[in-house]
């Protein structure tokens, strides 16, 4: 944490081809990057693949997830022959969970939908970060409002790494061009109408005029539409891991 000033000056005019380099080298073997397959995550993951960066990718597997998304994964895979580690939820939350709820208990309240997201996104995420030291995302900064005091680079206090969000300053019209000018696979569901892109019954696409992010958990209230993976304060941590601790 206290290296943050030094890194974030070392960072300072490079490209993000160069600062990808630099972490890998300074972070070496500590350093993983999280796509979940959509526009961001894929430009991202070209720029890793493509340029050979020793970084190690990976996606949570929730179990959920379209047959678009899972296209766009096969495809990468072909197409940069590198790997992409795939972590999935604990069998026994999950069956836990659906045998007493049902498979859509997410769509009952706003903590039965925080409880599946802790379950197929969130525990899988600490496995996935154990024993890194930073974090690499897709994350722009108009992507909701709570990001927009986010920075580049900064450190998650409750994964205890940095994280740093290497287009953080794109707009979605920038990474629209960079997929297009790279030929980078992408998702279909992108041109249609869904911008964000999570699991499938909790996703739908957004109508003309919607905020962003409308169209995830959209029969919740817009200031509780996080799953949890970015949040900033550890409050969020601790709630989601009291579902666990109370069964």
């Amino acid at each position: 944490m206290e290296h943050l000033a030094e890194i974030r000056q070392e960072l300072t005019g490079l490209t993000v081809i160069d600062q990808l380099k630099y972490l890998a080298s300074r972070f070496e073997g500590r350093i993983i990057f999280s796509t979940s397959f959509g526009w961001e995550d894929q430009a991202i993951t070209h720029i890793i693949f493509s340029n050979q960066i020793p970084i190690k990718v990976f996606t949570l597997e929730t179990g959920r997830l379209f047959p678009e998304t899972y296209y766009v994964w096969n495809r990468t895979l072909e197409i940069y022959q590198k790997p992409i580690h795939a972590y999935y939820p604990q069998h026994e939350l999950l069956q836990e969970m659906v045998g007493l709820k049902g498979p859509n208990s997410f769509y009952d309240s706003v903590d039965n939908r925080k409880e599946c997201c802790y379950i197929r996104k969130i525990e899988p995420l600490k496995r996935a970060l154990k024993g890194n030291e930073i974090w690499i995302t897709g994350i722009r900064a108009e992507q909701s409002p709570n990001r927009e005091d986010m920075h580049d680079l900064e450190w998650d206090e409750g994964n205890q790494l940095i994280k740093f969000h290497p287009i953080f300053d794109w707009t979605l019209d920038e990474v629209k061009s960079y997929i297009k000018a790279h030929n980078i696979v992408y998702n279909t569901l992108h041109d249609k109408g869904f911008p964000s892109i999570g699991c499938a019954p909790c996703t739908r696409a957004v109508q003309p005029g919607e905020d962003f992010r409308a169209g995830r958990w959209w029969w919740e209230d817009q200031s509780k539409k996080e799953c949890g993976l970015h949040a900033t304060e550890a409050s969020l941590k601790t709630k989601a891991e009291s579902f666990t601790n109370n069964k």
